[in-house]
């Protein structure tokens, strides 16, 4: 919520909790008093970190591509030699947003736990978003940070590989909770994405959200035109924060996204 932070423990209970109607007035009359403290959600039991879960229930995980400039570019380039180059200067101008299936319930990973890259990618990325989530009436109710682990040379040798270069076991994360708040984000909310590598830093990035072309109620609005969510819907708003083209992920990575006020998700490649 936005005046604290609060760990909550609701299990097969989630998707019931993010579609009341009052939930708001529902986690400020329920729960206890907020912790100031982010360690609240790193806290030990018997001298072993306690497992966080990612902040989702049954919800599909969607995500929109080509909303900031820079992922243009990117796409542009990675897949000109296979003619698609033009189709990601179409979209970043459309008015239809790039939207897609990325991942089950299932696949997603939380805070600290191990994301993967494929064994058959030779060039994999994290791409940092800001996650919406929306109830089953396509309310946004709070959000999240998104991690949209992809394979950038898969992608760009077909943009219809789009599929395998994005949904596969691991190639999500969600994190580190959900924060609720009847108000959007302003424009000036960073995002910020640290990729350490054996202790050293070997990449780091930022970005605002004044840099995203599509607004995020714009986003909801298209996805759920045609499309039902009878328990909501988890949607990654796209990246602005892409690596140079010599950079790919590798095992034992740590992949480090912020966004205040939600908070830090990270993550270790398996």
């Amino acid at each position: 919520m936005s005046d604290g932070m609060h760990a909550v423990t609701v299990a097969n209970e989630w998707d019931a909790l993010i579609n009341r109607p009052d939930l708001m007035e529902y986690l400020r009359s329920s729960l206890p008093a907020p912790s100031a403290e982010p360690s609240t959600l790193a806290q030990f039991v018997k001298g072993k970190p306690v497992e966080v879960e990612p902040p989702i229930g049954t919800q599909e995980v969607w995500a929109a591509g080509v909303t900031y400039f820079r992922s243009r570019t990117a796409r542009m380039e990675e897949s000109k030699d296979a003619g698609g180059g033009t189709f990601y200067d179409r979209v970043y101008e459309a008015d239809r947003p790039e939207l897609f299936f990325k991942a089950t319930a299932w696949r997603v990973r939380g805070p600290r736990a191990g994301i993967r890259i494929r064994r058959d990618a030779r060039w994999s990325v994290p791409e940092p978003e800001l996650a919406l989530c929306i109830n089953a009436r396509g309310e946004i109710i709070g959000y999240t940070i998104g991690n949209d682990v992809s394979s950038r040379d898969i992608e760009g040798e077909n943009p219809l590989y789009l599929p395998q270069a994005k949904v596969y076991d691991g190639s999500c994360a969600l994190g580190p909770g959900l924060y609720v708040t009847s108000a959007p984000l302003p424009a000036e909310t960073g995002i910020a994405l640290r990729i350490t590598r054996a202790h050293t830093i070997v990449f780091e990035g930022e970005t605002t959200l004044a840099n995203m072309r599509r607004r995020p109620e714009e986003l909801v609005e298209y996805l759920y035109r045609e499309t039902s969510f009878p328990t909501g819907c988890i949607l990654l708003t796209g990246t602005g924060i892409i690596p140079p083209d010599e950079f790919t992920l590798q095992s034992g990575d740590l992949v480090e996204i912020t966004i205040e006020p939600i908070g830090t998700l990270s993550n270790v490649v398996e």
